[in-house]
């Protein structure tokens, strides 16, 4: 990668952390203060935020020659991309600007644990060079930036009833049943880019290696997150399971995530170690 294209990219994802800053702090001075104005501020440096995140993805991709989607940064840094992009989409469609408040420290969070890694562009193993690599990783970043989303609303849902100032929730917070029907969407919305991840992934390692599945422990542990979050929907529509149970049913879904992203990284090595 020139140069050039890392001085860029390094600038834009600098300035992009420090917008996801300023929404995070605006969005918490909404809440904190009750000041209504700082909501639409808070979702302009959000919206700002993610549009010079995705040119530093555009410039990262340009100057490696390839999509951003192979190591363990650019899979962060994407990964914070897509619950960017999907808490907005939710935040515009509903007016939901709590939601974009609790969503704004898990961003951070996420692509705080990009910058610690290292941004090396290096080679592509012959394993990558294939095009399914867009279609399977990109997959993934759509759902796990809904499960991500429907992980905040489950909190929300849940510390709903120990807020207080009901006039401002009734305001910025949507009912119980509404926070719950959109995170049914949300899980819906992840579990759909999930299956296609799976899919896609099958059929990748089967060109790459021969066999569409070997029991690779990140092959396993999206098994096992496609389980959970199936079951959501299965006790959802099969047996009525809504409200406290669906939440707490989501937040254990996005634990299963990010340990199938970063701890089994970490801990589990295996033939998806770079990623």
């Amino acid at each position: 990668m020139g140069g050039n294209y890392l001085q860029i990219e390094n600038v834009l994802f600098t300035v992009t952390m420090l917008l996801y800053v300023a929404a995070m702090v605006v969005y918490f001075l909404f809440i904190a203060a009750r000041r209504e104005g700082m909501a639409k501020v808070a979702v302009i440096l959000q919206t700002a935020g993610f549009i010079l995140h995705t040119a530093a993805l555009i410039v990262r991709g340009v100057g490696a020659g390839r999509l951003p989607l192979t190591n363990q940064y650019e899979f962060a840094t994407s990964f914070a991309w897509g619950l960017c992009l999907v808490s907005l989409i939710f935040v515009y469609r509903y007016k939901f600007h709590v939601l974009g408040a609790f969503a704004a420290p898990v961003i951070f969070l996420i692509i705080g644990y990009a910058a610690m890694q290292s941004k090396d562009v290096h080679e592509l193993m012959p394993a990558l060079r294939s095009n399914w690599l867009g279609f399977h990783v990109s997959s993934a970043i759509i759902g796990y930036g809904g499960f991500g989303v429907s992980f905040v609303l489950g909190i929300i849902f849940l510390m709903r009833e120990y807020m207080k100032d009901q006039s401002f929730l009734d305001r910025h917070v949507p009912s119980r049943e509404k926070l719950d029907l959109i995170a049914y969407r949300s899980v819906s919305l992840g579990l759909l880019f999930l299956t296609f991840c799976i899919l896609t992934g099958a059929i990748w390692a089967e060109r790459a290696w021969g066999s569409y599945w070997s029991w690779d422990p990140k092959e396993t542990w999206s098994l096992i997150t496609w389980i959970i979050y199936a079951a959501y929907l299965h006790l959802r529509i099969n047996r009525g399971w809504k409200g406290k149970a669906a939440a707490v049913f989501a937040v254990i879904g996005f634990i299963a995530v990010l340990f199938t992203y970063i701890g089994v990284n970490s801990f589990l090595p295996g033939i998806h170690s770079y990623a």
